[in-house]
């Protein structure tokens, strides 16, 4: 089972679709589309030399041609190493290393110098006319490569807060069951839809490519080839029926350029949100602006966009008894995925009571590359140890706490960050906030909320605590308080706490 069956499969079905858009630009139909990628292959094969299973890395912004690329990887049979595009170079020649990948794309073909990639990995450039090159004159191209489930499509990378960056091997079978997952428990596909990829094709976006290909729907890159709040506005407003991918931050920008503008969703169809916490007074405001066009999903590399969902229908029901507590949630399970809470020694927990995240089903990764060690203290029985933590209740919503290493230990009591966070970010001055632990002597440690305010907008650390002590039990409360005007962010918005950790420690060194 090939991926690349999918895009072969819509081109025959419907060839004069339109699939590709740069803005409002009609790049290529699905037959374009389909010889494009089957052209590449041959060159890759022909020219390159890449044999099925062997490594192809694409360092490049979001463009129609990253699409062509991906699909013209698995059409040979080769395995895609897509990396985050905001990387430095010398990370991602380390990853193209690492993963002993023959060539790598980059937008010009001319990214790094003499020495700087391994020995045996060549730079091509992944637009313009050397592409087009590659392309032209292949003649009648065969088909895609015939591949088994359990082959390897996709190699990620993850974002390495914790040391070097891992490999998660996602095979054919595993991108097939997440793709069958979305229209059953996101949201329903059909011709007319149109996805933007707003966010970055090396992460989540790029993974919801697949269900789009197989159902011929549109394909829409902004021309600023990222995110910008207007300008997917604008998009909406000329395609209609737009759907995209976005982080929680994502979204709050979404929302206060749209109070701006008096703008209130027109040709915007679903907002998926996901990969960190959505707190609940963002989700509150998020639904007055957009309505019912949010949904809601929890995943992890490792199991890719598939362990829970949370419907629109769920999350835009005000009048639900429960509502705040299932919107506070991730959802329930996915269709191809079991879930499961346990305790330190791996054994279920009642309902209602936090411990590691668990799940094994379809998605789940064959393991990470070339890291047996790793695989093995992650991957369990077929079970997927998560390291987040959270709670299940008696319908099975499942309620994220936390990362377990950002789990704070004061007193010897648990205090779970995302709770803190929920109850500053209540406050009408406050516009972002973290919440991490720092060493102290008495205590083991103490909980530190760096925070951004409104632009205008005035709260010290007293009006804070005072706000918070109404609201949550006082020994969870921060212990110090330290205003930014941003906080560190990796390319999908997600707030990197390891980085604020880092300047607590370098700041108790300079003391």
């Amino acid at each position: 089972m090939n991926i690349a069956n999918w895009l072969n499969d819509a081109a025959r079905r419907w060839p004069q679709r339109p699939a590709l858009f740069e803005g409002e630009r009609l790049v290529s139909d699905y037959a374009g589309f389909a010889a494009d990628a089957a052209a590449l292959a041959v060159a890759l094969r022909e020219e390159h030399g890449i044999a099925p299973g062997e490594r192809v890395a694409l360092f490049m912004k979001n463009c129609c041609e990253y699409l062509e690329l991906f699909y013209a990887i698995w059409w040979a049979g080769a395995v895609a190493v897509p990396i985050n595009c905001k990387l430095h170079r010398s990370e991602a020649a380390w990853i193209a290393e690492n993963a002993e990948a023959r060539l790598i794309f980059t937008d010009e073909g001319a990214l790094f110098g003499a020495g700087q990639l391994h020995a045996g990995c060549v730079e091509l450039a992944g637009r313009g006319a050397a592409l087009e090159a590659l392309k032209a004159d292949r003649g009648a191209a065969p088909g895609p490569q015939s591949r088994s489930a359990d082959d390897l499509a996709w190699l990620f990378y993850t974002s390495g807060t914790t040391g070097r960056s891992k490999g998660v091997m996602l095979s054919h079978g595993n991108l097939t069951a997440m793709s069958l997952c979305y229209p059953v428990d996101v949201d329903a596909v059909d011709a007319n839809d149109a996805f933007v990829y707003a966010a970055p094709m090396s992460h989540g976006a790029g993974l919801y490519n697949f269900i789009h290909v197989r159902c011929g729907a549109r394909h829409v890159v902004p021309v600023s080839r990222g995110f910008g709040a207007g300008e997917l506005f604008e998009l909406a407003r000329g395609h209609g029926q737009l759907s995209l991918f976005a982080a929680p931050t994502m979204v709050k920008r979404m929302t206060d350029e749209a109070r701006r503008q008096g703008y209130a969703g027109e040709g915007i169809k679903s907002i998926i949100y996901g990969g960190a916490p959505m707190y609940l007074a963002d989700l509150q405001e998020a639904l007055a602006t957009f309505g019912p066009r949010l949904i809601q999903i929890y995943g992890q590399g490792e199991s890719p966009m598939t362990v829970t969902a949370l419907s629109r229908e769920l999350i835009a029901d005000r009048t639900h008894p429960h509502w705040q507590r299932l919107a506070s949630s991730v959802g329930q399970a996915q269709s191809c995925v079991e879930v499961r809470v346990v305790d330190a020694q791996r054994q279920p927990l009642a309902p209602g009571v936090p411990g590691e995240i668990a799940v094994r089903g379809a998605t789940v990764m064959r393991g990470y590359w070339r890291n047996d060690a790793a695989s093995a203290a992650t991957l369990v029985d077929g079970w997927l140890y998560t390291g987040d933590i959270g709670y299940l209740d008696e319908q099975g919503f499942l309620t994220l706490t936390d990362r377990s290493k950002d789990v704070i230990i004061s007193g010897g009591s648990n205090i779970y960050p995302r709770e803190v966070e929920e109850v500053l970010a209540l406050h009408p001055a406050v516009s972002e906030v973290s919440v991490v632990g720092e060493a102290e002597a008495d205590w083991g440690e103490i909980v530190v909320a760096f925070v951004v305010l409104h632009p205008g907008q005035h709260a010290d650390e007293q009006t804070l605590n005072a706000w918070f002590v109404e609201r949550m039990a006082s020994f969870k409360k921060p212990k110090r308080y330290l205003f930014r005007e941003e906080l560190p962010k990796n390319s999908y918005g997600k707030i990197l706490k390891t980085e604020l950790r880092q300047s607590l420690e370098s700041a108790a060194a300079a003391s």
